[in-house]
């Protein structure tokens, strides 16, 4: 037998029964594509099948399976928690599960895959959804939910529209913006007028590329167009008759109305020689023109009304209670961030600038409130938020300075049933205590940037509400992800399913260059979707890559005569291996560990180490099922990739997703920037060697240090 570990061109595993083919892929990571695909090949095996198993992991594919293995296979197994093409396989049996049913129940499977569909390449996407969500209750865990991992897909793909949009017309408005009557005005010859127009494409895409990428995820490529054409039409109210489109909530709606109008569409049977121009004429042009037609002519006369009727019933709150007003408006400000119940409150403070600045200065106050207090989030709790959410908030409160509330909106995307009341309710503070001071606002602009340049009467007390304001919804914001038990993977079945679906959060695309070394460590953790703790994204959770694994290129190399004395590339070595823990808990076992790498003084900041650790925790277990445990941190705090070992005799609870406890614990400390790929074929053998019963056993049974490196030094 071959496994596949072996070369890419190795044969698989042989017997007597069934040909078999399997493909294992992780969203971002590594261990877990290799782990199943360890399991699969020993279980078939262990059957009396023979299987090959191409891997698709982030050093691209191994064991690639050819044409005439597709020809001959008599059964396909797609575990897999990424798209992975489909269109070799058409003719052949095909199961596609979630890549953790392949790391625990592979056996099943290969039962399965018997009686499987035959996959004729038309409409099978349509059915993926209820299989993956169907596999995912068959697993007993939290399962994945298809809505989020859409709607995660459509917010990892709008964060660098918001960014970079708002970061420009921001900076264009600050060192080209005039105060006038009508706002902060950029004189048309200005330089920083073309910066302000190249800003405001990039926030103009923000909201087709939410709805674009949502349907892209539920659908495939087909709904791509169709979703971004609706995100457009969803953003520009005049093409439906409204001052306001209907924003980032109406992206979502229409992204989720394409996926789904694709996907229905692929059902359909047509002739054999309409279905090569489907998926690139015929499905997105119907799917286009329906969702086009559809939202203009039914949700768009509502979207109308609303904003006409909300319009109305403000004109008639003038003569009453400031602090009314002002809670009202802030409530109204911060609600959907740009659009239609925005723009309502926003227009209304605007034409009352000449008449009456108090309205608009309680929407002055309100305006920066959520991207100000999301931002604060991220900086009070950071273990709440991964990598990406962390750099969005610093953008956040940039843009929140400038007056640009959809600096909060990927926040209230990613988890709306939490994000969107904390905004409101400090918005609602800001606003009410803005009119209560009677705070005015001369020009129609909001944010602290228009107190500074002296547009805003009764600036303290316009402060104090912008202040008060934020802090509540920062505190708000934490208080509702704690209860709802953290971070981005446990948001998921209240923000984005609506339903009791199980959260994930992964992208469904990352970024090639963010190729990261352990699945169950760049994943988000656990084994896999059955852990229900995905940390994406696409997004974009703490991820181990093989660049942040090499510290130069040359840091990490060891001395000739230590080499005997280190192993996996000299990043493990005597001095980073504990024979017991004494710990007893994960994250005493977390800072023991810590501890022990900071003894080869490539450890700069060991509280600051913990502390990252702790982060990507947050963001999943690490906790890899099979008695083995792997928490890593990508961060400053070290000097160079260091690795760490050491056993639990009793075992630490770890929350894996087989509710083993962890025995066999693995700490991978990287520094931010790093280069190279050595690093991540060597710990994608680890994660498939530590998948071996007798590997583990081994490990365990070692009698000393100079055992336990004999044990792992066999992975070279």
């Amino acid at each position: 037998m071959t496994s596949p570990a072996d070369p890419p061109n190795g044969a698989g595993a042989s017997g007597p029964g069934l040909k078999l083919l399997a493909v294992t892929a992780c969203p971002t990571g590594i261990a877990h594509t290799y782990m199943a695909a360890e399991k699969l090949a020993q279980a078939a095996e262990s059957l009396g099948h023979s299987m090959k198993v191409e891997t698709q992991g982030s050093i691209g594919a191994e064991n690639v399976l050819s044409d005439n293995d597709v020809s001959q296979a008599d059964g396909v197994i797609i575990a897999a928690d990424k798209d992975v093409d489909r269109s070799r396989f058409i003719g052949k049996r095909v199961l596609v599960v979630g890549v953790a049913d392949g790391i625990h129940r592979p056996e099943r499977l290969i039962e399965q895959v018997r009686n499987a569909p035959v996959y004729q390449g038309d409409g099978q996407e349509a059915r993926r959804g209820a299989a993956s969500a169907a596999s995912a209750a068959s697993g007993g865990g939290k399962g994945r939910s298809v809505t989020y991992k859409a709607l995660m897909n459509g917010v990892s793909y709008m964060i660098p529209f918001v960014v970079v949009g708002g970061l420009l017309i921001a900076v264009s408005l600050a060192l080209g913006g005039d105060t006038t009557s009508k706002g902060i005005v950029i004189p048309d010859d200005s330089f920083w007028k073309t910066v302000n127009d190249i800003g405001s494409i990039g926030f103009q895409l923000m909201i087709p590329a939410l709805s674009g990428y949502i349907a892209y995820a539920i659908a495939d490529r087909p709904a791509l167009v169709p979703g971004m054409v609706g995100g457009w039409i969803a953003a520009h109210g005049e093409l439906y008759d409204s001052e306001a489109g209907a924003g980032f909530i109406g992206a979502i709606v229409t992204g989720f109305l394409a996926g789904y109008l694709v996907l229905w569409i692929k059902r359909v049977k047509v002739p054999k020689f309409v279905q090569p121009i489907m998926p690139i004429i015929v499905i997105p042009i119907v799917a286009t023109s329906a969702l086009g037609l559809f939202f203009i002519y039914v949700l768009g006369e509502p979207i109308s009304w609303v904003f006409e009727r909300l319009t109305d019933w403000l004109g008639g709150l003038t003569g009453t209670s400031a602090a009314l007003l002002g809670i009202i408006l802030g409530l109204m400000i911060a609600f959907d961030m740009g659009g239609p119940v925005n723009k309502t409150a926003f227009l209304f403070g605007a034409g009352l600038v000449s008449k009456n600045p108090e309205v608009m200065g309680a929407c002055a106050a309100a305006i920066p409130v959520p991207p100000l207090g999301q931002g604060l989030a991220t900086l009070l709790r950071r273990r709440m938020f991964d990598d990406q959410e962390r750099e969005t908030g610093l953008a956040a409160l940039f843009m929140g300075f400038f007056g640009i509330t959809e600096g909060a909106i990927p926040f209230a995307a990613a988890r709306p049933a939490r994000v969107i009341p904390a905004n409101m309710l400090g918005g609602a503070v800001a606003g009410a205590i803005a009119g209560v001071a009677s705070v005015e606002d001369n020009v129609p602009h909001g944010g602290p940037i228009v107190a500074v340049l002296g547009a805003v009467g009764g600036v303290p007390m316009f402060f104090v509400a912008v202040v008060v304001g934020t802090a509540v919804t920062a505190l708000v914001t934490i208080g509702l992800m704690s209860v709802g038990g953290g971070g981005r993977g446990p948001d998921a079945d209240a923000d984005a399913a609506g339903a009791a679906e199980a959260a994930e959060a992964v992208s469904l695309a990352p970024s090639p260059a963010d190729a990261p070394v352990l699945a169950g460590v760049a994943s988000g953790g656990g084994a896999g979707a059955a852990s229900g703790a995905m940390a994406d994204s696409s997004a974009k959770a703490v991820s181990v890559s093989a660049a942040e694994l090499r510290d130069g290129g040359k840091a990490a190399a060891a001395p000739e005569d230590e080499a005997a004395d280190q192993v996996l590339s000299g990043y493990l070595s005597e001095q980073t291996v504990k024979e017991r823990l004494a710990a007893d808990g994960k994250d005493a076992a977390i800072r023991e560990m810590a501890e022990l790498l900071a003894t080869t003084g490539k450890v700069a900041d060991t509280a600051e180490l913990v502390r990252a650790a702790f982060a990507r925790e947050d963001q999943g277990t690490t906790g890899l099922g099979e008695e083995i445990a792997i928490p890593h941190a990508k961060t400053d705090a070290v000097t160079a990739p260091v690795v760490g070992f050491a056993r639990s005799p009793e075992g630490i609870e770890w929350g894996a997703p087989d509710g083993t406890k962890a025995r066999l614990v693995f700490m991978i400390a990287v520094p931010e920037a790093a280069a190279g790929d050595e690093h991540l074929r060597i710990l994608a053998l680890l994660s498939r060697k530590l998948m071996g019963v007798e590997f583990r056993e081994r490990l365990l049974g070692a009698a000393d240090v100079g055992a336990i490196l004999g044990v792992l030094g066999e992975i070279e």
